[in-house]
């Protein structure tokens, strides 16, 4: 297809405007919270759409993120890594674009659906190897109709920016960065694609994610990282599977599973469209009322039936092999991200380690006792975890990294610290809190982690004030309760495994 035939297709689809249509009679509620810095309005669309817009003049441009409140943890067993994979799918277009004539290429994306399912189910190696000879093949024809990277393409011609997306445990998040004056063109294409998404260039994605998921199997902190869960979420789905799959499930992939999955959750009271730029947002309701309003809601949107996690009675010792250098891991498990115990969790984590003036800054790293120290929280919807990590500085064991990590711990539980450094901190909370506020992309985010978490709007507004009303003694009961050496998975990443064997086989402590 030429360049000038291309452009002409981009316009057919585009409406291009330079403002957007007055509000209609129609009256949109919305709510609001008293002293919000965000001054943010919440819609509810009829079909249970959320909207979440806050207004900042500051440049004429708008950040857009639509979070789906779907993840990782709600990949079929049969079919881990499914959110991950739909996500980059979502960028190969819809029945309108990214193709040159759907009519006549459904019906081939119609038999490589079908021959992916026999594939799926056939064992024989030779029988597979045929299969995916005709899917090749099918494909081959298919990708004549296709259009590479027309959605790309179509952001660009309106002007937009860091088009990207991610997928987590919770949530699957589609941004971009569009300029005022193209609310229209935005809304139109993204109504369309999630309403009518078309799974094209299936296998050669695959290939794609397929690589993904290798390239993660050499990286020493996911590794740990994926350990960790597996050893903190042993019958929840952040435990026993992983945003990427396996690579078993990635090479048995289901179309039939994927469109599923896209009518089950990618439904609008599954949804948020998080904004915040300049735009008046009356129209702006207006507009998303148009293009999203009539999309079918699920009202039989599965409520996941999750097991709920036992309490941990001793540490759990693992070991991660790698190539880089060996280190030490501690974490504790936590309830979900909406919960009080997680909102105190993030002062306690910076008592501990801000980078600067925490307990492990001053007592580990400025001392030099260990090479390197860090801690951070790990918030998720359901659950979330405090984190430890230290490397070991020549000579020293990860025993003795342990000690010194769970040293500071003691600190904690004995109160001793500085009450200052309990204010220090709040006031670092209000500096990035502020440091937020400046940015669309800030402001935006502030929203999505809300409505994924499940967290009311008015608890986000106020956190801070919760904050700085905690005492020393809050922070001693909670770590006395929290933080104790029997709730604490250990973790050990090393890689000399003969060692490492010999070193803790005769700890009391519970290996799996």
């Amino acid at each position: 297809m030429n360049k000038l035939l291309k452009l002409s297709c981009l316009s057919l689809f585009l409406l291009i405007v330079t403002s957007v249509s007055g509000a209609t009679s129609k009256d949109y509620r919305y709510e609001t919270v008293p002293n919000d810095p965000l001054k943010a309005r919440i819609y509810t669309l009829d079909n249970g759409l959320k909207v979440y817009m806050t207004v900042n003049k500051e440049e004429p441009r708008i950040q857009t993120f639509i979070a789906v409140r779907v993840g990782g943890k709600n990949d079929p067993a049969e079919t881990t890594g499914l959110a991950h994979y739909f996500e980059h799918l979502m960028f190969k277009g819809s029945q309108k674009f990214g193709t040159q004539n759907y009519a006549a290429e459904k019906p081939l994306l119609d038999q490589i659906e079908q021959q992916f399912e026999i594939y799926r189910k056939t064992t024989d190696e030779a029988e597979r190897t045929a299969i995916y000879h005709k899917i090749d093949s099918l494909s081959y024809e298919a990708s004549k109709f296709a259009i590479p990277n027309e959605y790309d393409k179509l952001m660009a011609a309106i002007g937009a920016k860091g088009t990207n997306a991610y997928t987590g445990f919770d949530m699957t998040v589609y941004v971009e960065n569009i300029p005022a004056n193209q609310i229209d063109n935005w809304a139109k294409i993204q109504a369309d694609r999630f309403e009518n998404c078309v799974i094209r260039g299936f296998h050669t994605e695959l290939e794609t994610v397929y690589e993904e998921k290798n390239m993660s199997l050499t990286k020493d902190p996911r590794k740990v990282y994926e350990t960790v869960l597996s050893a903190l979420f042993p019958h929840h789905p952040y435990g026993t599977q992983t945003v990427l799959g396996t690579q078993e499930d990635l090479k048995n992939p289901s179309i039939t599973n994927i469109k599923n999955y896209h009518k089950q959750w990618y439904v609008p009271n599954n949804m948020a469209i998080c904004l915040s730029g300049d735009f008046d947002p009356d129209q702006m309701i207006t507009t998303i009322d148009k293009y999203f309003g009539h999309l079918r809601p699920n009202n039989n949107l599965p409520k996941l039936n999750l097991p709920k996690e036992s309490s941990i009675t001793a540490p759990i010792v693992r070991e991660v092999l790698g190539p880089d250098a060996e280190s030490l891991t501690l974490a504790w498990r936590f309830p979900g991200a909406a919960s009080k115990e997680y909102e105190i969790l993030q002062v306690v984590s910076q008592i501990l380690y801000n980078g600067k003036a925490g307990l492990i800054d001053l007592d580990l790293n400025q001392q030099q006792k260990v090479l390197q120290a860090y801690g951070y929280p790990l918030d998720m919807a359901d659950y979330s975890a405090l984190m430890l990590q230290g490397r070991p500085k020549q000579g020293q064991t990860l025993d003795d990294v342990k000690n010194l990590l769970l040293e500071e711990i003691k600190k904690l539980r004995a109160g001793d610290f500085d009450e200052k450094m309990l204010q220090a901190n709040i006031n670092n909370f209000k500096l990035y809190q502020v440091q937020q506020l400046e940015s669309n992309r800030g402001r935006a985010d502030m929203f999505v982690n809300s409505f994924i978490n499940g967290t009311n709007w008015a608890d986000e507004v106020t956190a801070i004030d919760r904050l700085a009303k905690l005492t020393k003694e809050d922070i001693v009961t909670f770590v006395n309760k929290y933080l104790t050496d029997q709730t604490m998975p250990l973790f050990i990443k090393s890689k000399d495994k003969i060692r490492m064997r010999r070193k803790w086989q005769n700890q009391p402590s519970l290996r799996l």
